[in-house]
């Protein structure tokens, strides 16, 4: 079981909630663990009995990285952070974001030439980091910043992989080249995001020209004993939003490209809706209502390949769940991939049907059935920002061009912190008429006709 569980661990856990029930104990030696696959039972570790639980071993790693962040952090701090934090999601303030999100991608587009060959998931991944600094700091990142980033997370992702993919990760204490390698890119990284930090909050102090970025919001805010966040708190949250808010959101449309790359039916439908909806002008947040098809690739997308496939939680006490006991230290493991797959709920489950969330499936279905941001108090604090930005991307995307598969086999995932895909995503670029004659010279905010 250790080496099915290792080998193919979505794989095995699949077979496992299938074959064995809705509550199976998993080979993990020296960590007690069960994975949970009914909605009843995710509701209660998540939502009902909330305080039952932490977070779990493996996600605790990631304070090696986040510190204290909203990801990892517990108790009255985070519910403190939580608080002083939610205001920057506010829809209004999405919505003035999504303006960055067009900018952005058109540029992206307008670098992409007629025939040439492009790795999807690096483009995509280019996109939503300058997306997310626009955001967050208010100004874009040097190519030499962006490739520091991008190297941190590579290197990340292959930490919390793990020993040949188990996810047992070696103390950083160790002298080993992968250690080292990691303590210097997370070094760096602290110093581009405080040195980010201390300017901004030197211009606060001088009362300068106030910026209208998270950042600015999250130096403003404060508690409601008139406390504000210190630059570690800030640099923690920062981190946070920082390398999560761009990850999960590239490979949404990573997958979205692969996806409609193999079928041409629904490919030609979303550029039906594009065209009739937006009329050759740019995608503005005023259209996500109409953009319904648009959101049905997205969420089939998320429902296939759910970036953040796995949610940990530990038992901070005995407890019981689903008529078992639960022993204090037991480790809960919650798979939005498992549950993205539950045949009785979704038919032809590993079939890409966009159209089956066009009738108020997303309504209709069980809570904690499809679970893309996970649930309870701990719901992602960034999905409205994500959903909009991946709606508008892959509308000014679709909008101008087709990316043709180069490899229509579905990718090797790697599911380590989130599920990516082994190896680079190639497609070559075709423009569409569209593109030729409407959008071309077009402002990018244009009035509403």
């Amino acid at each position: 079981m250790l080496r099915g569980f290792i080998g193919d661990p979505m794989g095995f856990a699949l077979r496992c909630a299938r074959e064995k029930g809705a509550i199976v104990e998993l080979p993990i030696p020296g960590l007690p663990t069960v994975l949970i696959s009914d909605p009843a039972l995710i509701e209660q570790v998540l939502l009902k009995d909330h305080e039952l639980y932490v977070k779990d071993h493996f996600t605790r790693l990631l304070t090696e990285v986040l510190g204290q962040g909203l990801l990892v952090s517990e108790g009255d701090f985070w519910r403190r952070q939580r608080r002083m934090m939610q205001p920057a999601f506010h829809h209004k303030r999405i919505a003035a974001y999504a303006r960055i999100m067009v900018v952005e991608t058109r540029a992206m587009c307008d670098a992409f030439r007629d025939g040439e060959e492009r790795d999807v998931h690096a483009e995509m991944m280019h996109l939503t980091l300058r997306i997310v600094a626009r955001a967050l700091f208010g100004a874009g990142i040097s190519d030499a910043q962006a490739k520091l980033v991008e190297a941190a997370i590579a290197t990340m992702m292959q930490r919390y992989l793990g020993i040949l993919g188990s996810g047992l990760v070696l103390p950083l204490s160790l002298p080993t080249p992968a250690a080292r390698r990691f303590r210097r890119q997370m070094a760096e990284l602290d110093i581009l995001l405080l040195g980010i930090i201390e300017r901004r909050r030197s211009a606060l102090h001088a009362e300068a020209e106030a910026s209208d970025d998270l950042l600015d919001m999250l130096l403003k805010m404060q508690d409601e004993d008139g406390a504000r966040m210190s630059n570690a708190q800030l640099r923690d949250e920062c981190m946070t939003l920082f390398l999560a808010g761009h990850e999960t959101t590239a490979l949404t449309l990573t997958y979205c490209v692969h996806l409609l790359g193999k079928d041409p039916a629904a490919e030609a439908r979303l550029h039906q809706e594009l065209d009739t909806v937006l009329a050759g002008r740019v995608p503005q947040v005023d259209d996500l209502q109409q953009l319904v098809f648009t959101r049905a690739v997205i969420n089939e997308s998320l429902r296939l390949y759910p970036p953040a496939w796995s949610i940990g939680r530990e038992a901070s006490t005995d407890t019981s769940l689903g008529g078992y006991r639960i022993r204090k230290g037991t480790q809960i493991w919650i798979s939005p991939y498992i549950m993205h797959r539950d045949l009785a709920h979704f038919p032809d489950a590993e079939t890409f049907r966009p159209e089956r969330w066009l009738d108020g499936l997303e309504k209709e279905l069980p809570r904690y059935v499809f679970m893309p941001f996970g649930g309870g108090p701990r719901i992602c604090i960034g999905n409205a920002f994500a959903l909009t930005e991946a709606v508008l991307a892959l509308a000014t995307i679709a909008q101008r061009m087709r990316l043709r598969l180069v490899d229509t086999r579905d990718p090797e995932l790697v599911p380590t912190i989130t599920l990516r895909p082994k190896g680079p995503l190639r497609a070559c670029v075709e423009r569409r008429e569209a593109d030729r004659h409407e959008t071309r010279g077009q402002d990018s905010n244009p009035p509403r006709r």
